[in-house]
């Protein structure tokens, strides 16, 4: 995986909501002065995927994704293949990292100082399932979305979303900040899907290595299917 520029950490928050990435298309380099896989062009951040990271989106707004109540519009990512899906910022960023996920397992994120996961680790942070108890809009068995967050000391270059596959969904992710936010509010700590119970967007575990957990996340689209809890 190649990185188009480098320069100094990201002195502001950026928000990347994934809006414009195509359902079951490659992120790639869509935040990256590039494209999607199928060719949809983003701002440019200097941020880019690895080509497992795809975009979802929700099922009632015609994609095929299995999501509901998303903290901006209609698309997440996720990943369906192999066992982790990678964000590199070639600039770097400093002081926190956030984001909005629903999960029927647990999961995990690490922060590195390098790039493709390389350098030391400066934090991990383990995502519990968070899907009971929550109902789509109409449909969607992912439909609880918790804001989580993480500070760190020094410059972070790339995150590593790893476990199983097609079991937990990401988005609004913020770097800079320990709060996720959108884009017009950086840094709202407010769960939108479930205003009692808002999660700790400011939890900061120690930087350590976590048992992999299985993961997953994207449904079929298919006129009249079933929910059925075990398939996404």
């Amino acid at each position: 995986m190649t990185v188009l520029f480098a320069g100094s950490a990201a002195a502001v928050p950026i928000v990347l909501d994934f809006e414009g990435v195509a359902d079951r298309a490659s992120v790639n380099d869509f935040y990256n002065g590039g494209t999607d896989s199928a060719g949809n062009r983003g701002t440019n951040y200097g941020i880019n995927f690895s080509s497992r990271t795809l975009g979802s989106i929700d099922l009632d707004a015609g994609g095929t994704g299995n999501v509901a109540n998303e903290p901006s519009a209609s698309t997440v990512i996720a990943f369906l293949e192999g066992g982790s899906a990678m964000m590199n910022v070639a600039a770097g960023f400093d002081t926190g990292f956030s984001f909005f996920y629903s999960s029927e397992e647990n999961g995990f994120i690490e922060v590195y100082e390098g790039l493709n996961g390389t350098g030391s680790l400066l934090a991990s942070l383990e995502l519990h399932d968070n899907i009971d108890n929550c109902s789509g809009d109409p449909s969607g068995l992912y439909c609880r979305f918790s804001p989580v967050g993480v500070t760190f000391a020094g410059i972070a270059r790339s995150v590593d979303f790893r476990g199983a596959t097609n079991n937990i969904a990401f988005d609004n992710i913020t770097l800079g900040s320990v709060n996720p936010g959108a884009p017009s509010d950086p840094g709202d700590p407010t769960d939108p899907t479930d205003p009692t119970d808002p999660g700790d967007p400011t939890e900061v575990p120690e930087p350590a290595t976590l048992a992999l957990s299985a993961l997953g996340l994207i449904a079929l689209a298919a006129s009249g299917r079933r929910r059925n809890r075990n398939k996404v």
